[in-house]
């Protein structure tokens, strides 16, 4: 413990609690400048893929990736722009970091984007069992997002589990078609569904 002769004297005091004080301020200054650049590139480089600038969109966003590999929105929307311009395989590696990040990682919007996005590039490239645990996950995250269920019909579909797979498109279709035939047998429908080997 120190005596009183062992402290500063009060001005030199001063200088060190405003030196301390300045040094995070001035952190926290470079940290805020740095996120208002972060999020200006990464707008400018959506809006260069959705007025049709793909090449030169996902190139900017490669960039950003390098600046920013651990973070999940760059991640996802690198594997968007790849996935716009066919490039599949190289989107992969993006969109599953981005999901490795967890539901605190993205906004619920973005995250039902990354498991729509994974889930069919995985059905595209052959991953079919890749896919449906993807849709899968996605669907129980978001039971109320019908393209999700439409996807992992498609991958089930494709793994050869027919029944689950028109099980699931035959229970979207009643919850959701606004024909009104098919509203009429909506019950019809989802019972079936259930049982597609049924019939009584």
């Amino acid at each position: 413990m120190s005596s009183e002769e062992d402290r500063p004297p009060k001005a030199q005091e001063d200088r060190l609690l405003s030196t301390e004080e300045a040094a995070p301020r001035s952190t926290r200054e470079e940290a805020s400048q740095g996120t208002r650049e972060r999020d200006a590139l990464l707008a400018e480089a959506i809006g260069l893929r959705e007025r049709g600038s793909r090449e030169e969109a996902r190139d900017r966003l490669l960039v950003l990736s390098a600046r920013h590999p651990d973070d999940p929105e760059i991640a996802y929307q690198t594997a968007w722009a790849h996935d716009v311009l066919g490039l599949e395989a190289e989107a992969v590696p993006y969109y599953e970091k981005a999901l490795a990040a967890g539901a605190e990682g993205l906004g619920a919007e973005e995250r039902r984007g990354v498991f729509l996005g994974l889930g069919s590039t995985y059905r595209i490239l052959g991953r079919h069992e890749a896919a449906v645990a993807t849709l899968r996950r996605g669907t129980e995250e978001y039971p109320e997002d019908g393209s999700l269920r439409a996807f992992l019909a498609m991958a089930l579909y494709n793994t050869g589990r027919h029944h689950d797979s028109t099980r699931i498109l035959l229970r979207l279709l009643a919850q959701t078609s606004t024909d009104p035939f098919v509203r009429e047998y909506r019950e019809a429908i989802e019972y079936y569904a259930e049982d597609l080997d049924r019939v009584e």
